[in-house]
């Protein structure tokens, strides 16, 4: 990976990763999702102790608008996915959040490998909390990814005719 595909990456995570917090923010709050998203621009992204130049700013604004634009949807797809008998009222708000935000990815932005979505937001369930929690998060999210993205898995898992050949 080349040091500008790195660095995209790792602003992108610091994007998700303020997303959830926004999220959590709105939750908690009932703020807007304009006042919240001009909120962490303003102050938590820039200063001298922002980390603007570490967060991809446009990213964290274009999944947070997605998020709460697209949450009817997005609440329905992961409901769907949990155990019967839980809602997403059940979960800790930080999971809501947290899977809300993973789920809008999987739909919206198909250029991001499914796989790479779940990594990225089992290791942001791993800062937040322990063993129980990041793998319910990869549960989830491996039945959403395939649902939402089934012919990504399809084409992965489909033998390489190529190769069969040749065995024969």
């Amino acid at each position: 990976m080349s040091r500008s595909a790195h660095n995209t990456a790792l602003a992108r995570s610091a994007a998700r990763l303020a997303c959830l917090q926004a999220l959590y923010q709105m939750e908690i709050s009932g703020g807007d999702v304009n006042d919240v998203v001009d909120e962490f621009v303003a102050h938590r992204f820039s200063g001298e102790n922002g980390n603007a130049q570490h967060t991809d700013v446009e990213y964290f604004s274009e999944i947070t608008h997605g998020v709460i634009s697209t949450q009817v949807q997005v609440d329905n797809l992961i409901e769907s996915v949990l155990a019967t008998g839980w809602t997403l009222s059940r979960l800790d708000s930080t999971l809501r959040a947290l899977l809300r935000s993973a789920t809008f990815e999987l739909i919206e932005q198909p250029d991001i490998p499914a796989r790479v979505v779940i990594n990225e937001y089992v290791d942001i369930a791993h800062a937040f909390f322990d063993a129980v929690e990041p793998a319910f998060v990869n549960g989830v999210l491996d039945r959403l990814a395939h649902e939402i993205r089934a012919d990504e898995f399809r084409i992965m898992q489909e033998p390489d005719d190529d190769a069969s050949a040749r065995k024969s």
